[in-house]
């Protein structure tokens, strides 16, 4: 179900008329998905929620990131406004989850994102789960064709390649490599005691690329594996999954890792990936507000978009 774009959500303080002292919620446009059909444009970001909490569900996990959508964008909307004049924010609403219906929201949130990018805008889509990846990936691959070569780069602590007969938020990386001859798998952060033997077993059969959260801060080799991963592929999508952050920076999660990424670390990895030129699509998945904290978590996936935004504006798109 679609759900438009609410202008509630986007209030902050005014700090004056002048745009030096603009906020983000000053610049920010509100339009329906069916505007964006119409739309052209250079250097905008069309922002897209997922609310979903099935797929944590299904894999067992804490419900309730299904209201991430709504206070990412609070957060989002108070944070002082250090873009481009050119650059164009624009909310294009939500995507709903009805029930139990996991599958047919992810078809429709794929819709939503490939009218995006038809629109030549950068779609930024805040989860819900890590489901979210999987309509994320539809959205893309069919803007993009089956035949051109599709590179997926997640921040995550997990695999997420489990064997379950029902898809969820833990098995989405394993469905896309079944079923796409054309993609492979980047991931950054993954944790010895957040996965499994077997996942690892599963990772390496299906050809995973893959750094150990203990490994990530050596910048010059992490640096050089996702430089050679980035030039394999025609395209580029982007996923966090922010279980992947240091619980005690991101206790708001459906999984919290004692043994998490520094979250300075993700920043940087956020201002490297942004930068690569066949970048099309980023999504933040797993922020709960139900179990947040004083909204720690939100808040700063609220800064990391607006890092990413902030490093990403002045790339052309592929």
């Amino acid at each position: 179900m679609y759900k438009q774009p609410q202008s509630q959500l986007w209030q902050g303080r005014n700090d004056g008329p002048d745009s030096l002292s603009s906020r983000i919620f000053q610049k920010v446009e509100l339009q329906t998905i069916e505007s964006i059909k119409t739309y052209k444009g250079t250097n905008s970001f069309c922002i897209m929620g997922f609310e979903c909490d099935e797929g944590v569900r299904r894999n067992k996990g804490r419900i309730g990131a299904a209201e991430a959508p709504k206070e990412i964008r609070r957060y989002l909307a108070s944070i002082p406004y250090h873009f481009n004049e050119n650059v164009k924010l624009i909310d294009t609403g939500n995507t709903v989850c009805e029930g139990t219906n996991l599958e047919a929201a992810q078809k429709e949130l794929g819709h939503y994102i490939k009218t995006i990018l038809q629109a030549s805008a950068f779609p930024v889509i805040l989860g819900g789960g890590h489901e979210t990846l999987y309509g994320h990936y539809l959205g893309v691959r069919s803007y993009l064709g089956d035949s051109v070569s599709l590179g997926i780069i997640n921040i995550d602590a997990h695999f997420d390649m489990r064997n379950d007969s029902l898809p969820s938020s833990g098995t989405m990386f394993k469905q896309i490599l079944e079923e796409d001859q054309n993609t492979s798998y980047l991931v950054l952060g993954i944790q010895k005691y957040g996965n499994t033997k077997r996942l690892f077993n599963t990772a390496e059969k299906y050809n995973c690329i893959y750094i150990l959260e203990e490994d990530i801060e050596n910048y010059p080799k992490t640096f050089q594996v996702i430089d050679h991963f980035c030039k394999k592929h025609d395209a580029i999508i982007f996923t966090l999954c922010t279980d992947a952050i240091c619980s005690d920076a991101a206790p708001g999660v459906s999984a919290p890792s004692p043994f998490g990424l520094n979250k300075k670390v993700v920043r940087n990895l956020i201002k490297y990936i942004s930068k690569k030129t066949n970048l099309l699509s980023f999504d933040i998945s797993e922020v709960n507000p139900l179990l947040d904290q004083d909204g720690k978590t939100s808040r700063l996936a609220a800064y990391l978009i607006a890092e990413l935004i902030s490093n990403r504006q002045n790339i052309v798109s592929a």
